[in-house]
């Protein structure tokens, strides 16, 4: 419900800029679906959403459009633009090169403690499956491919793959066939727990192979 209150102002993490909490902010919504595709991006209602003033509001858009996740266009301003079939392919791609990589160094470097960690995000990922439950398992599977991502231990690849977050967030939501994306994870921790580099990457390109043709086949062509 609505109140007459004031927003209260968006504070600035710690060493970090208000234009990079605000586009972070905003990119995991478009990612999740809160802003979609056509949906225009106001500046002045987003910085009073924030409590803050329209200059952060307008750099984060800014930074958005260089990502690839809006438009600024003559009269309407920010849109939400749509991940075309020929920018989600051109994800996959990426995917596909990059998570063999992460699963590889993952399985080099992972120990007692970090299987642990994944071992609950495997197990979280089952529960949202065995319940049906769709937005769960979505947030399941992108949690499981961060956690991997950290967990390879290479901060130079995270700082790469940071502009395509939120996109490829997007895709993880997007796997329809739950049963298999999770069964898929679990085939991936046992590789990482026998330390099959090899093997673990292997099962990532797969991984990553069964999803294109699911979310590219649900697309119009």
């Amino acid at each position: 419900m609505k109140t007459n209150e004031e927003p209260a102002p968006l504070a600035a993490a710690e060493g970090q800029p208000l234009r990079d909490v605000i586009r972070e902010q905003l990119r995991a919504q478009i990612a999740e679906g809160v802003w979609t595709p056509g949906t225009r991006l106001v500046e002045r209602e987003l910085a009073e959403e924030f409590g803050v003033s329209r200059v952060p509001v307008r750099e984060a858009l800014r930074a958005l459009e260089s990502e690839g996740f809006i438009q600024l266009l003559p009269r309407r301003g920010a849109v939400v633009r749509d991940l075309t079939r020929s920018v989600v392919a051109d994800l996959f791609d990426i995917r596909e090169v990059l998570e063999a990589l992460v699963a590889r160094l993952a399985a080099q470097r992972i120990d007692e403690e970090g299987l642990a960690e994944l071992r609950g995000v495997v197990e979280d990922g089952r529960r949202a499956v065995d319940a049906d439950d769709h937005a769960w398992a979505g947030a399941a599977n992108t949690t499981f491919h961060e956690t991997l991502l950290r967990l390879s231990g290479n901060d130079s690849l995270r700082s790469l793959l940071e502009p395509l977050t939120g996109r490829l967030r997007w895709l993880f939501r997007q796997s329809t066939d739950l049963r298999r994306v999770q069964a898929e994870h679990e085939q991936l921790y046992a590789a990482l727990a026998m330390h099959d580099a090899d093997l673990a990457a292997a099962v990532a390109v797969a991984h990553v192979r069964a999803s294109r043709h699911m979310v590219l086949d649900d697309m119009p062509g």
